[in-house]
């Protein structure tokens, strides 16, 4: 049953908000009582924590089996992007800008968890991308890691609302990728961004 109630939680948290949520529209989804819900979470902070916790996770998950496709380095990264805007789809507000807001503390532990993965993660790419002759080989790959890092998170931070986060990301995607990219990452590159444009116009 906890874990049923995590993620619920999750999903109501992220489609309408950390804030606005409160344990009896948590209840009342799941056809339960609220006491039934604080008989594993003494109170909403907690149940949030644990949410945010779980979709970290699951989120960590997605982004290893995207990796181990082995697809190009460059594909990876729009593939990766691709699953973050499916993901949160449903979601008006930007979880992060949310969490920052109104959870501060939260906010901080569940970043403490992401910075180290997501800086490996760039790392990784940035290395695998420069062996596959798509990025420079003079690439001081952790400074770069870092650029990307701070572009992705400040827009998460900042960000209102989900859509624009997502478009906002996919203009600091293509910057990051031109900075790195050799003429036949810059041709990997735009056809990534064709698909792009060739879906949205479907």
């Amino acid at each position: 049953m906890k874990d049923k109630i995590i993620e619920k939680a999750s999903e109501l948290f992220l489609k309408l908000g950390f804030k606005s949520v409160t344990m009896d529209d948590i209840a009342c989804e799941m056809c339960i009582s609220k006491k039934t819900i604080y008989k594993y979470f003494c109170n909403k902070e907690i149940l949030i924590e644990e949410s945010t916790r779980m979709v970290h996770e699951q989120v960590t998950e997605i982004i290893n089996s995207i990796v181990a496709k082995n697809y190009n380095a460059i594909k990876e990264n729009f593939e990766i992007r691709q699953m973050f805007k499916e993901t949160f789809q449903s979601t008006d507000a930007s979880p992060l800008y949310q969490l920052k807001k109104h959870y501060p503390d939260i906010y901080r532990r569940i970043l403490d968890l992401e910075i180290k993965e997501c800086k490996t993660c760039f790392e990784n790419n940035i290395s695998k991308g420069i062996s596959e002759g798509l990025y420079r080989e003079n690439i001081e790959i952790e400074h770069y890691a870092d650029f990307y890092y701070a572009l992705v998170f400040n827009i998460n931070e900042n960000t209102k609302s989900e859509n624009e986060a997502r478009k906002i990301e996919l203009l600091a995607l293509e910057y990051h990728t031109r900075a790195m990219a050799t003429q036949t990452g810059i041709q990997e590159l735009e056809k990534q961004l064709n698909i792009i444009l060739q879906q949205e116009n479907l």
